[in-house]
């Protein structure tokens, strides 16, 4: 309970979720690194008796320091969505090789990087192909460590995915669905993801790439009506065609240089991919929480539900 846990980019999802756990199980010293200041914010608010520090891990600077006397590293920093390459060679490649000189600098023992199951995609986007650089850096790195391929989470904290479709949910009448909405998703709850890191780091598991896969199959459509049920939304779910589902998306995106949902992500949605389900819950002793539970937990936890991160 008294190591020194370092989460380079833990003011998002992840980081949120895994410094509540983190708390609730007594871990004290915990250090987040990240550059959003909006999220940094809420995290302090939030969790004050954390030290919480601004840094743009892109660029060489005394957030370095913070690697002195460390146990173990969380790397969690990731551009996700955006639509110039540039950014995401800046956040998820330029920014992992500083974190590991840092690592290597003062001899962390141990690193936990976040990689993501796109890298099992068959789709080819600039977050596929930057995470993929960024995945082969720590692995030929020198650091131990243990390399974790998520597919999309859902929880508390969620500003994207399924957190930002509950509130659109919530504010429109009709809630538009691409072509027949039967593309099957395979969500994990970013609960059981966090109770997986702080296994890796009790457990000091190292050498595997490990695919986490939600235990469920669910269709876009189905993930879509248990939200609605959970929020007591009241917009009707409505089909769209493909293609005028896309144009709408490429239109919006002339206007939003940060765009909720790009047309990549329309892509990927509808590419047909099945990740491999593996026996995590034996392999680091976390149970998975069934879908309906975990989306009740997300959207109704009296402590954390209410708490947005800013887009």
């Amino acid at each position: 309970m008294n190591q020194k846990i370092l989460l380079p980019g833990g003011a998002g999802l992840v980081g949120q979720n895994l410094v509540a756990r983190f708390k609730a199980q007594g871990y004290t010293d915990i250090v987040v690194l990240d550059k959003h200041q909006a999220n940094l914010a809420v995290l302090q608010r939030v969790q004050p008796d954390i030290t919480a520090e601004y840094a743009d891990l892109a660029e060489p600077g005394d957030w370095q320091r913070h690697f002195e006397g460390a146990d173990a590293v969380v790397m969690l920093q990731a551009q996700i969505g955006g639509l110039v390459y540039d950014v995401f060679v800046r956040n998820n490649i330029d920014s992992t090789r500083l974190v590991l000189d840092a690592i290597e600098k003062y001899k962390v023992p141990y690193l936990v990087h976040i990689s993501s199951s796109v890298l099992e995609s068959v789709a080819e986007d600039f977050y596929t192909k930057s995470k993929r650089a960024q995945e082969d850096m720590v692995l030929a790195s020198t650091v131990p460590n243990v390399v974790l391929r998520p597919t999309l989470m859902f929880g508390w904290f969620d500003r994207k995915h399924l957190g930002w479709l509950s509130r659109f949910m919530q504010k429109v009448p009709i809630f538009p669905i691409p072509g027949h909405g039967r593309y099957m998703r395979q969500p994990l709850y970013v609960g059981d993801f966090c109770d997986i890191i702080i296994s890796c780091i009790e457990s000091r598991k190292q050498g595997g790439v490990y695919n986490i896969s939600g235990h469920e199959k669910i269709d876009y459509i189905d993930m879509i009506r248990e939200i609605k049920r959970a929020v007591q939304a009241r917009s009707a779910i409505v089909k769209i065609p493909y293609g005028i589902f896309y144009g709408l998306l490429w239109v919006w995106s002339l206007f939003d240089r940060n765009p909720p949902f790009t047309t990549q992500q329309l892509a990927a949605l509808v590419a047909k991919d099945e990740f491999e389900v593996i026996d995590w819950p034996g392999i680091f002793g976390v149970p998975y929480t069934p879908f309906a539970k975990a989306i009740d937990e997300t959207f109704n936890d009296p402590t954390y539900s209410k708490v947005v991160l800013e887009f």
